[in-house]
C-alpha cells in the first residue's frame, strides 16, 4: 500500500457545550490507494472523524480541537474548507441532501463552477465521472427521476469530479434497497481498484465491508479500539459483540462451531471462505440431522385485513400494484420484502386509506377502507415511519403520546390513563416532561410507538424500522415489535434487512413489479434463493451455508440463523461432545 494520504495525529475533539469528547486521542494513517473501512456503533464518532478530513469539524461546528489532521500534506486547521474540498470528496448517508440542481450534468458541474474550474475542463470531466459510476445517458435527467442507488452514485460522481485525493463515504448505503447497495459497493470497488481512488467508508454493512475493504478500523466511544485486515477484525466475534457490532453471519456461524469443539483453524469472514471451510470440515466432524422446527401457526377466523384484486396507477400512469390479493389474520407477524419500486409502500398506503384503489377492494375488519376516514383507520392501524422523527411535533413526550387521543375527542380521564399506561409500558414515564428531541434516537422511536399504542390499534405497521440503525438499534425496535406481537397485536414489518427477521417474522410476502411473487412461512420463503435474487434480494449468509450443507448431505436443511447452522456440527466421537450434546 502507498504512502499516507491522510494522517490523524493524537486527535481529540469536543463539540460546543458537550461535556465529553466525541473523539479521544486518535492516531491513524489512511494510505494512498487503500479502501479503509470504518466501523463502530451509533455514537462512536465515525461521522465526526469523517468531517475532520474536510475541515468542517471544527471550522463549521467550532468546539475544542486537539492534535492534528493533515490531508495531502495540508493541515485541516490551517486551510479553509474550500481548499480542502479539492483534496477530499464527501458523500453522506442521504443522497437527497446533496442533490440540489435540476439535471445530472448540472449536479456534477455545480461544485466545479464554484471553484472556478474552466468550462472546457468541466465538460471533459462530466462524461468521465458518469462513466466511472455507470450513469452514462442520464445527463439531462432530473436527479429525482433516479433510483436511490443511482442518486447515491450521482453524489459519488459529483465528489469524484473534483478529482480528490481521498473519497470519504459516511454510511452511503444505509438508506438503500439491496440493489442500490450492490450498485454503490460495486462502483466504489471499481473506483478503488481500477482508478486507484483512496476510499474511507463508514458502514454497518458487515458482509460487504468484509468483502471489499483492505483494512478495517473499529471506533467505539470516540476511541480507536483496533485496526487490521477484515479477516483480523471480523473474526474477533467476541470483540465485535462487546462493542454492539454485528459480525458477518459466516463469522458468527464458524465461531459457534469452533466453540462447540470442532477444529476450525480460522474463522472465515467472507462467504466463499466459509463455503470452503464447510467442505474442509467434512472429515473432522459429524453432521447432525436438521432440527425439527414447529409448524407455523395457522390462524383461523375471518381476515382482519383483506385485499382483493387491488390495482393502483399513479397520476403519471405508473402501475404500482397489479392485481394484489392477500389476507392477514389477527395475531400474525408478517414481513413484506422486495426492492424499491416493488409496490410495498403503495400497498401499505392502501391499508391506511392514504391512497384509494384504482380497482379492487381493501377491507379492515370487514369494513371497506374507502368508506372509512383516516382518523377512523388510525384507531385500528398504527404506523411507524422509516424515520420516527418525522412523526414527532410536540414539545414534551407526554403531549406527543396524548396528541392523537385529544384530537379524536377522548375524555380527559381516558387520555391521561391511556397516556400513562403507554408511557409506562415502554419505560418512558420518567421522561414524560422531556422534549422528545432531547432523547437518543432509539428512545424517540419508543415515543412514536408509545403514541401509537395509546390508541390501542389492532394492527401495527413498521415501515423500514431498521434503516439507518446500527445492529443494537435495529434489534431494539424489532424487540418492541415482538413484545407487541406477544400482546396479541398483528404486526407488519417492511425491511430490506433479511438477516434480522428470522427471530421475529412467521410469514413472508415477497413483492416484485407490483405483484405478490411468493407468500409463505419464513422457512420456505428464505430458501427460495433464485426467486429472491430475481427481485435483487439475497438470502442471509446462514441460509446459503445451510443450502450448501443440504446439497452435500443430500438432506433438506431449512435453517435460517448462524446458531441453527452451527448446531448441525458435532465432533466425530461421542465422548468429545461438549455440554452433553448428542
Amino acid at each position: 500500500m502507498g504512502t499516507p494520504i491522510a494522517v490523524f495525529d493524537r486527535l481529540s475533539y469536543m463539540y460546543p457545550r458537550s461535556p465529553e469528547p466525541v473523539l479521544r486521542d486518535i492516531s491513524l494513517e489512511i494510505r494512498e490507494g487503500e479502501f479503509l473501512g470504518l466501523i463502530g456503533p451509533t455514537g462512536a464518532g465515525k461521522t465526526t472523524l469523517c468531517l475532520t478530513l474536510n475541515g468542517i469539524v471544527p471550522q463549521f461546528y467550532g468546539g475544542r480541537f486537539f492534535g492534528r489532521v493533515t490531508v495531502a500534506g495540508l493541515d485541516t486547521l490551517a486551510h479553509p474548507v474550500s481548499r480542502l474540498a479539492r483534496h477530499v470528496g464527501a458523500v453522506f448517508q442521504d443522497p437527497e441532501t446533496q442533490l440540489i440542481t435540476t439535471s445530472v450534468e448540472n449536479e456534477i458541474a455545480f461544485a466545479l463552477e464554484n471553484l472556478c474550474v474552466p468550462r472546457e475542463e468541466i465538460l471533459k470531466r462530466i462524461p468521465r465521472v458518469l462513466a466511472a459510476v455507470r450513469l452514462e445517458g442520464t445527463e439531462q435527467k432530473h436527479p429525482h427521476e433516479l433510483s436511490g442507488g443511482q442518486k447515491q452514485r450521482l453524489a459519488i460522481a459529483a465528489a469524484l469530479a473534483m478529482q480528490p485525493d481521498l473519497l470519504v463515504l459516511d454510511e452511503p448505503t444505509s438508506q438503500l434497497d439491496p440493489i442500490g447497495e450492490q450498485e454503490v459497493f460495486a462502483v466504489v470497488r471499481e473506483l478503488n481498484e481500477e482508478l486507484g481512488v483512496t476510499i474511507l467508508m463508514a458502514s454497518h454493512a458487515a458482509e460487504q465491508m468484509a468483502e471489499y475493504a483492505d483494512r478495517i478500523a473499529l471506533l467505539s466511544h470516540g476511541e480507536l479500539i483496533t485496526i487490521g485486515t477484515p479477516d483480523e477484525i471480523y473474526s474477533q466475534v467476541e470483540l465485535l459483540h462487546e462493542h454492539n457490532l454485528r459480525p458477518p453471519q459466516v463469522a458468527t456461524t464458524f465461531y459457534m462451531v469452533k466453540k462447540a469443539g470442532i477444529p476450525v483453524p480460522n474463522v472465515p469472514v467472507r462467504l466463499e471462505q466459509a463455503l470452503r471451510a464447510l467442505d474442509s470440515l467434512r472429515g473432522e466432524c459429524r453432521i447432525a440431522p436438521p432440527q425439527v422446527f414447529p409448524e407455523p401457526l395457522t390462524r383461523s377466523g375471518d381476515p382482519l385485513l383483506s385485499v382483493r384484486n387491488l390495482r393502483y396507477a399513479y397520476p403519471d400512469g405508473t402501475e404500482a400494484l397489479r392485481g394484489v390479493s392477500l389476507d392477514i389474520r389477527a395475531g400474525e407477524y408478517v414481513l413484506i420484502i422486495g426492492q424499491n419500486g416493488a409496490g410495498k409502500t403503495t400497498l401499505v398506503k392502501h391499508f391506511l386509506s392514504l391512497l384509494k384503489p384504482t380497482e379492487g377492494l381493501v377491507t379492515v375488519d370487514g369494513a371497506d377502507t374507502r368508506e372509512l376516514t383516516v382518523s377512523e383507520l388510525a384507531r385500528r392501524i398504527g404506523y411507524v415511519a422509516q424515520n420516527p422523527d418525522t412523526q414527532i411535533f410536540n414539545a414534551t413526550v407526554g403531549d406527543e403520546v396524548a396528541f392523537a387521543l385529544v384530537n379524536l375527542g377522548y375524555p380527559r380521564e381516558e387520555v391521561e390513563a391511556r397516556t400513562a399506561g403507554s408511557l409506562d409500558g415502554l419505560g418512558l414515564l420518567e421522561v414524560r416532561d422531556a422534549h422528545p428531541f432531547s432523547l437518543p434516537k432509539g428512545d424517540r422511536a419508543r415515543v412514536v410507538i408509545a403514541a401509537i399504542l395509546a390508541m390501542d390499534p389492532e394492527i401495527i405497521i413498521f415501515d423500514e424500522p431498521t434503516t439507518g440503525q446500527d445492529y443494537r438499534g435495529a434489534k431494539y425496535i424489532l424487540d418492541i415489535s415482538k413484545q407487541l406481537h406477544r400482546m396479541g397485536k398483528t404486526v407488519i414489518v417492511i425491511t430490506h434487512h433479511l438477516y434480522l427477521m428470522p427471530e421475529y417474522a412467521e410469514r413472508v410476502i415477497v413483492m416484485g413489479k407490483g405483484m405478490i411473487l411468493l407468500d409463505g412461512p419464513i422457512r420456505e420463503v428464505y430458501h427460495q434463493a433464485e426467486l429472491l435474487r430475481s427481485t435483487f434480494l439475497s438470502p442471509p449468509q446462514a441460509v446459503l451455508l445451510a443450502q450448501r450443507l443440504a446439497r452435500r448431505e443430500g438432506r433438506d436443511f431449512k435453517l435460517l440463523t448462524p446458531r441453527e447452522v452451527a448446531d448441525c456440527f458435532l465432533p466425530s466421537k461421542n465422548d468429545e461432545i461438549p455440554n452433553g450434546r448428542a
